[in-house]
């Protein structure tokens, strides 16, 4: 016998023996029994009070708050959901595709847990089981779930979907042929959002609503660790307001703030992927540098001109102590792999002119120095917000999963300002906290020199 018809012979044996397997395998009609002896996790008292709400009801919300497990929860969820019900469709959506293709990855790390012959070859963006059912991440883009036949959809992080009035219609319009469920769940955010109204409005009341604070989630009741959550409640000492959204899942917000969280959604492009270092990135590109070392962070940010857009592409903020020739390193790497940076606008406060000198030196010859000072710095943020306001600046979703990532969002609503008597504006940031992507973003569309349009005084 030859080798290759050996080869498919044994394929066709293993194949058969799968299927016999999935024949003589039953699912178990609890899915609490399917967490812990499929997928071998012990669900939290509410990770199974959430399991009840979505199986025995049509629309469910969770307001959770961060590293409380609910990405793992409704990943098994819907996994068992797609097993226990034959040739379904389920969708997957959030603010990003990046985002979406999230919870697909945590499904496939489940799969590998099931029996031989329940689902095919893992995917990044679609799940397919051998019963027929299908479990798919969609773009953020409302026409692209209208299409499919869908008996579930989760809308992860929905509170940050920047268009979430017109994909839930989309979603109502696609669950209306098969009266199936829709499962969303968020950190806090905006107030002008509809996850928002679904908690507060009376419009929403077929909604069963779950609320989970980090007294519920912290160990041993919750995977929270107790040396995690000491960490941030020092980070966010002089932010409480953040701290309520994250940790206490209400909505709060200082008003004090100098970009609110609705404008901040508003610059979501849910298309918008950052560029990696590694990138062979090409277009026009414009970078902004804020120096730091031992109190404050140093940040890179570079946003790239397509017109007539803005669009942050890439942050990177050092550790502190980094020293100023490893910042330098890196801006000039990045200059010489992607080709097309125009201009390099680095914040020389406190080192003075040689630091410019120095990028010079290094081949760095695009590169000019702003020394922050009170007009300075409202020059800049006047410019970053109006770019905002005007709808020309947008900004990537990317969520957070380590404690070192950068939290953008958070970091763009972090700084705070003051009217002085003489007319005008004192910048700051609460204890604890760093400002410094926010202007490091700010010196990169500086570089861009798009002068404002005159209208500031919408965004106040």
């Amino acid at each position: 016998m030859k080798l290759g018809q050996s080869k498919r012979i044994k394929n066709l044996e293993e194949e058969v023996e799968a299927e016999l397997e999935v024949a003589r395998t039953k699912i178990p009609e609890n899915p609490l029994d399917f967490f812990k002896k499929w997928l071998r996790f012990r669900p939290t008292k509410y990770q199974i009070q959430l399991t009840k709400l979505f199986m025995n009801n049509q629309f469910v919300a969770a307001r959770w708050n961060r590293q409380s497990g609910k990405s793992h929860v409704v990943a098994a969820l819907l996994l068992y959901y797609a097993l226990s019900h034959p040739g379904i469709g389920i969708g997957v959506v959030g603010p990003s595709w990046r985002q979406t293709k999230l919870v697909i990855r945590r499904i496939n790390s489940f799969l590998r847990k099931l029996p031989k012959g329940f689902y095919q070859k893992p995917q990044r963006t679609i799940v397919r089981l051998s019963n027929g059912s299908i479990i798919e991440a969609f773009p953020n883009n409302p026409y692209a779930i209208r299409g499919p036949t869908l008996s579930v959809v989760y809308a992860d992080e929905f509170g940050f979907i920047p268009n979430d009035e017109e994909m839930y219609d989309a979603i109502m319009f696609t669950l209306a042929t098969t009266g199936g469920k829709f499962i969303c769940s968020s950190t806090p955010w905006s107030t002008d959002s509809l996850f928002y109204k679904i908690f507060t409005h009376e419009d929403y009341k077929d909604f069963k609503r779950s609320h989970i604070t980090w007294r519920d989630s912290v160990e041993p009741k919750g995977p929270l660790k107790k040396k995690w959550l000491k960490k941030i409640r020092r980070q966010l000492r002089g932010d409480p307001w953040r701290w309520t959204r994250e940790m206490e899942a209400e909505w709060a917000e200082d008003e004090t703030v100098w970009l609110s969280q609705a404008l901040i959604a508003s610059c979501i492009d849910h298309a918008l992927e950052p560029f990696d270092f590694e990138d062979p990135a090409r277009g026009e590109f414009f970078m902004g540098v804020d120096l730091g070392k031992h109190r404050d962070h140093s940040v890179v940010s570079v946003v790239m001109r397509d017109k007539p857009l803005l669009k942050l592409v890439h942050v990177k903020r050092f550790p502190l102590k980094t020293s100023y020739a490893s910042v330098i390193g890196y801006v000039k790497t990045l200059c010489d792999r992607w080709g097309s940076i125009q201009k390099v606008t680095v914040d020389q406060s406190g080192v003075g002119d040689y630091i410019v000198e120095d990028m010079r030196n290094a081949g760095i010859h695009n590169v000019e120095g702003v020394t922050f000072t009170l007009p300075t710095k409202e020059k800049l943020a006047t410019n970053l917000k109006q770019r905002m306001v005007d709808g020309i600046f947008k900004i990537y979703y990317v969520p957070v999963r380590r404690i070192s990532d950068v939290d953008l969002m958070a970091e763009l609503n972090v700084e705070r300002f003051e009217l002085r008597k003489t007319g005008g504006i004192t910048f700051s940031h609460p204890d604890g906290t760093h400002d410094d992507v926010f202007w490091s973003i700010a010196l990169a569309l500086h570089s861009a020199r798009a002068e404002p349009s005159g209208r500031l005084a919408r965004a106040y």
